[in-house]
């Protein structure tokens, strides 16, 4: 089984060295083979300096170039990968150091589902908690895992990629899509990843919640009601993790 893994970049040196850093935790188990693959938005910052400097290191690939946003970039990786399966770690997004026990369970897997782990969310000033993943059916509501602890399909990621007009929910609405499409969410135990709170998701609340709500109506087909309720549900969660993460 080779692993895809995605990183997406722009004007963030410091994060992506961060990322290749956490690499080590994966590559410690020399029977799982993964790729690197990384897509730049052109940035002046050395980052393309750092990675070609590389030599190709964790089968590294990489492009440095404009895109439309991080979801069309996300998407050129996803054409670039060669993987069974692809997890997206973004610019500063890290592999937990147990990430080896959460891969190894994906090894005798089929390629139509989506494997879901647990992240831990970092809110600053060693504040930290846990994110465990939920049942399949919390999609009717938002993704049951973490988008950075998440294991696609690349044959899934290939046929639904992300819609560029979910501006901050194009991940959920790609998860929505592929899971009525007949790829399920299946569990597996261990930490995958950790990742900083302050990301597009968090910032963008009100946005994130009427993109939401967007999908639940247009691809999940779920009620009005339940939508409605979903979106004041989800206000009122994000709206305290934003909170929280401004405190931190």
């Amino acid at each position: 089984m080779l692993l895809s893994v995605i990183t997406v970049a722009f004007r963030n040196y410091e994060g992506v060295v961060k990322t290749w850093a956490s690499l080590a935790h994966l590559a410690q188990d020399p029977n799982i083979e993964f790729e690197w693959i990384v897509v730049d938005g052109g940035s002046a910052d050395g980052t393309a300096e750092f990675l070609e400097n590389l030599n190709g290191e964790y089968n590294l690939r990489y492009i440095s170039e404009k895109d439309k946003g991080i979801y069309d970039a996300m998407n050129k990786g996803i054409n670039m990968a060669r993987g069974n399966f692809a997890i997206f770690l973004n610019s500063g997004d890290v592999f937990h150091p147990d990430i080896v026990e959460s891969v190894v369970q994906l090894g005798s897997k089929n390629d139509d589902a989506m494997y879901i782990g647990d992240a831990m969310l970092d809110f600053g000033e060693g504040h930290k908690v846990r994110r465990s993943a939920k049942h399949g059916w919390y999609i009717y509501h938002s993704l049951p895992a973490s988008h950075q602890a998440i294991f696609f399909p690349l044959s899934g990621l290939q046929r639904y990629p992300y819609d560029l007009q979910y501006r901050v929910s194009s991940d959920y609405a790609l998860a929505a899509r592929m899971y009525k499409e007949g790829y399920s969410f299946k569990r597996i135990k261990g930490l995958v990843s950790e990742f900083s709170m302050g990301g597009v998701s968090t910032s963008n609340n009100l946005e994130l919640c009427q993109d939401a709500k967007k999908v639940q109506r247009q691809i999940l087909r779920v009620p009005g009601f339940w939508a409605e309720m979903s979106y004041w549900l989800r206000l009122r969660t994000t709206g305290k993790t934003k909170a929280l993460y401004n405190k931190a």
